[in-house]
């Protein structure tokens, strides 16, 4: 069954969790002011994939039933491509939708209980699968649980002070397991269904505790949500975050039990560290799509900004030129997470996963250019971002005439719409919530570091090193020979060519595609 908005805020209404906000007790999420942005946003993924124009990117095909593209399974490349660009269609509209992290840990969980089950006879996989089925069939909204508290950066998890900085079993029993600990940092935690509790980090054999991956209700006994407003409702100046928005908890467990079906990883070091680092290229994928939708916000702000200050970029190159900028950084980072789709590879549970090198090359590019995107915002935009007054002042009788009349920009654009737009823009660039979108944009998924890490463990530098030896060594820059063909670096440059995808917006009738890089 396929949700709306409403249904979605209505099915929160069946839960009871314990949700604090700003030290007040929330006694319903549903209609807690202080949340109603988050639970907006999370509703146009619920909304638009009935929308028949958004139908092919919103719904996926998962097992004969009709499934959200939030919650789908990928088979091929061409739902890669599918889902990023869906991801960057929602987030356009709402800022950021949330929702997309359920994609990502589920088929991170759908890999990893796959490859711990056949290295361990366990039978975590057909859990998860009895699991999916009922998120897919019920189209939940799942929190994801992943990073803990840490503590001491400089210790393992086994040989903190105080162990509770990492989510942990403690007990184990003969129908599931307990577990407590906190979890940090968890998107959209009051306003989901479920968590899906994982590691966020690799663990030794000592620490075998800690590497625990299980599915825990929202209101279960023992869980405690202490969170954040969801940007600013309220705020008459929010002219974005007002409506749309984001709130993070901390999510703590206090010997919360969990029973075995919910259980999908108990112990696993190995695997548990596979399910991080998957979970973690799915998720940079995804983010790519995110701020692309964030750009697409403040190219069309920007452009309206200079339209309403009585500037033509064509006749302005300085205009331009800071616009064109804006653009490039926008489509550089998503032609990475293009890249990684279509050079997507076939994981052996039957699932596609994207390309590891440019996803994480795609969010390390969004994860530092995202205050270049602001610097550009306010150089299109002039001061007036930070020098308006607040829009109390354009109902004050004693200021507003004088306030339009030298306000406005060209003759023909009222000042009321001008003012309008540069709130807009100093909601998404200047505000409180902007700042927080630029952390989010610069830690979500990991930090540069992580992404930097990552990059340098995939690209094959070895084989560059060895293109140049033969080079030298053979003398072909001399002879115009050299027509050997590389054949290690991802989805490029192979033998026998790469199969290309079909056009990602693509009929839903079409036939899966063939893997990137797979012989024609």
């Amino acid at each position: 069954m396929l949700m709306t908005a409403a249904d979605y805020r209505d099915s929160l209404r069946r839960y009871s969790p314990r949700v604090f906000v700003n030290g007040e007790a929330i006694p319903s999420v549903a209609d807690a002011p202080s949340l109603r942005p988050g639970i907006n946003a999370i509703g146009v993924t619920y909304d638009f994939a009935h929308r028949p124009e958004f139908r092919t990117l919103m719904t996926a095909d998962q097992e004969g039933r009709t499934v959200n593209r939030m919650l789908h399974v990928n088979r091929t490349t061409q739902d890669l491509l599918h889902k990023l660009e869906a991801v960057r269609l929602v987030c356009r509209e709402s800022g950021c939708a949330q929702r997309y992290l359920a994609h990502d840990a589920l088929n991170a969980f759908y890999q990893a209980t796959k490859r711990t089950d056949a290295a361990h006879g366990t039978d975590y996989h057909q859990r998860f699968l009895a699991y999916l089925d009922r998120v897919q069939e019920e189209d939940l909204t799942l929190g994801i649980a992943m990073t803990d508290a840490k503590g001491d950066r400089s210790k393992r998890p086994g040989a903190q002070a105080n162990r509770d900085v990492y989510v942990h079993i403690t007990e184990r029993r003969p129908d599931g397991i307990v577990i407590r600990g906190t979890k940090a940092i968890v998107t959209a935690a009051p306003y989901v269904h479920e968590f899906l509790v994982m590691p966020c980090r690799t663990h030794t054999a000592e620490d075998a505790d800690f590497a625990v991956a299980c599915a825990v209700p929202v209101d279960a006994e023992g869980v405690t949500i202490i969170a954040r407003p969801a940007g600013r409702p309220g705020e008459a100046a929010a002219k974005f975050s007002g409506q749309y928005g984001q709130s993070t908890g901390v999510v703590v467990f206090d010997d919360v039990f969990v029973p075995h079906d919910r259980v999908f990883l108990a112990g696993e070091t190995e695997e548990g560290g596979f399910l991080t680092t998957t979970y973690a290229t799915h998720h940079r994928h995804s983010c790519i799509g995110a701020r692309a939708g964030f750009g697409d916000l403040l190219i069309g702000a920007g452009a309206l900004m200079i339209e309403a200050n009585g500037l033509d970029p064509d006749l302005h190159g300085h205009i331009r030129d800071q616009m064109v900028e804006l653009i490039t950084i926008t489509e550089s980072f998503f032609a990475c997470g293009v890249a990684a789709s279509v050079y997507g590879t076939a994981d052996p549970a039957g699932s596609v996963m994207p390309d590891a090198l440019f996803s994480n090359i795609g969010k390390l590019l969004l994860a530092t250019k995202i205050y270049d995107m602001h610097r550009i915002a306010h150089a299109v935009s002039g001061g007036l971002i930070v020098a308006l007054p607040g829009p109390d002042e354009d109902h004050n009788p004693a200021a507003q005439a004088s306030l339009g009349a030298v306000l406005a920009g060209r003759p023909d654009i009222p000042a009321a719409q001008r003012l309008e737009v540069s709130r807009f823009i100093e909601d998404l660039t200047v505000s409180h919530q902007a700042g927080w979108y630029s952390v989010i944009s610069l830690h979500g998924g990991g930090s540069p570091e992580a992404m930097k890490r990552e990059i340098w463990r995939h690209y094959p530098v070895a084989e560059k090193v060895e293109l140049v030896e033969r080079l030298l060594d053979r003398g072909v820059l001399a002879n115009g020979g050299g027509n050997q063909r590389v054949s290690k670096q991802p989805g490029r440059c192979c033998d026998t060519g790469c199969t290309l995808p079909a056009p990602a917006l693509a009929g839903p009738d079409e036939g899966p595609i063939p893997l990137a890089g797979a012989a024609e």
